[in-house]
């Protein structure tokens, strides 16, 4: 049997009880792109439900996506009529408008920019956007959302600056990346330096992912990493401990000393610290939780006796246990710093302290993640710095025969 084919100049159309009938095209129609005339041809082909119409809603948006050829879309969103244009070879434009013929009258122009080349396609794009232009957006969208917006800002406002920020995208070669990386680690630690690398990996993964750019690669990726090296095993030695309580009982902000006495009981970070509340506190279970976190996980801390003391003594606000900033925090450790002499001891060194002294008292991996909040136990590890010493003294006078024989167990 022959198949009945749909020649130049007639549609085959569906009528209903899926009768077949043919119509001619209108007049404009001999002038449409090829493309175009195979979409309505095609469409006039399917067979369609009279009741539903699901058979053209399907064959419209299959066509559409096998010829490329997109319309625009127009949503009703609760802040007004959001429209997105998105067409094979360019990036997608979205804007929202008041009205929905506002947002109709924006899509055909922008379409009809698109029809006559007005408009860079997505293989110019990569060619034109920069390296700034993109921290910018970085700056605007994604920055704001994260708990660490102050200092990302700072970092990205002075990345700014530097000359690799003129680049177009398609000209930021690993090159540019290890000769920024080189300037800079003659004056950072390798620390930093890699936090920045990642920040820009970062942007460039979300322009493509996200902001649909057309980047081929991550040059960031074919970029050597500084080698890290700042393993601390800092703790307070003999005699330090004494030298720090003198220089804060010198200090004047009242809230100092009981905040580092606070994070040798807890191994709390500084951030965690100044974020108390006395609604996170439980005096009667004796715990602390800990809502806003580094890792972005809550958590719930177990207080010792001395921490319960301390929170006792003090004499916060009605929210804060420690109304202070930030800054203000700063200021003052760095005088504590000074007037004791411990000038390379940082204040989050006190958190390896409380994790060593809590690994001393007996606690267990498990329980020493539940306090730090750390998952990977090899992160915690580095926390945890045992003294030799304090080993050696542990192990002075036992063996292990003599502990089977106390928990009458034979030796072998």
């Amino acid at each position: 049997m022959d198949r009945e084919v749909a020649q130049p100049g007639r549609v085959l159309r569906s009528g209903r009880r899926g009768r077949r009938f043919e119509s001619s095209l209108p007049d404009h129609f001999p002038e449409a792109p090829e493309n175009q005339r195979n979409l309505m041809v095609l469409i006039g082909m399917i067979d369609v439900n009279p009741m539903t119409k699901s058979g053209s809603f399907f064959a419209v948006n299959t066509i559409l996506s096998q010829t490329g050829e997109k319309m625009a879309t127009i949503t009703k969103r609760k802040t007004g009529w959001s429209v997105q244009v998105r067409r094979q070879g360019f990036a997608p434009r979205s804007k929202t408008f008041a009205t929905k013929s506002q947002a109709s009258v924006w899509a055909r122009e922008q379409e009809s920019q698109m029809d006559r080349g007005e408009l860079p396609s997505r293989k110019r794009l990569s060619s034109v956007v920069t390296l700034g232009e993109l921290i910018d957006r970085y700056l605007e969208e994604v920055t704001p959302k994260k708990l660490s917006r102050v200092s990302e800002a700072l970092r990205l406002s002075k990345m700014r600056l530097t000359p690799m920020c003129d680049l177009p995208i398609a000209m930021l070669y690993p090159t540019q990346i290890t000769c920024y990386m080189d300037k800079r680690l003659k004056t950072m630690k390798p620390a930093t330096v890699k936090r920045e690398l990642g920040l820009i990996h970062h942007i460039i993964e979300t322009a493509t992912r996200e902001w649909d750019l057309p980047i081929v690669s991550n040059p960031v990726k074919r970029v050597r990493q500084p080698a890290l090296n700042n393993r601390r095993e800092r703790r307070l030695e003999v005699g330090e401990l004494e030298l720090l309580l003198g220089a804060l009982s010198t200090n004047r902000n009242p809230y100092i000393r009981p905040i580092v006495l606070l994070a040798i009981e807890t191994a709390l970070r500084r951030q965690e610290i100044l974020g108390l509340t006395w609604q996170a506190i439980d005096l009667g279970k004796r715990t602390a939780h800990i809502p806003v976190t580094k890792t972005g996980k809550p958590r719930t801390i177990p207080l010792t006796d001395v921490a319960l003391s301390i929170l006792h003594e003090l004499k916060g606000d009605e929210t804060r246990l420690f109304p202070i900033t930030v800054n203000s925090f700063k200021h003052s450790w760095r005088r504590v710093q000074k007037r004791s002499g411990l000038l390379d001891f940082r204040f989050h060194d006190l958190r390896h302290e409380a994790l060593s002294r809590f690994c001393e008292l007996g606690l267990t991996i498990p329980e020493l993640s539940l306090i730090s909040g750390h998952k990977d136990p090899r992160m915690l590890f580095r926390y945890t710095h045992l003294r030799a010493d304090d080993l050696a003294s542990k192990l002075a006078g036992r063996s292990w025969k003599m502990e089977q024989k106390r928990v009458g167990r034979p030796s072998g």
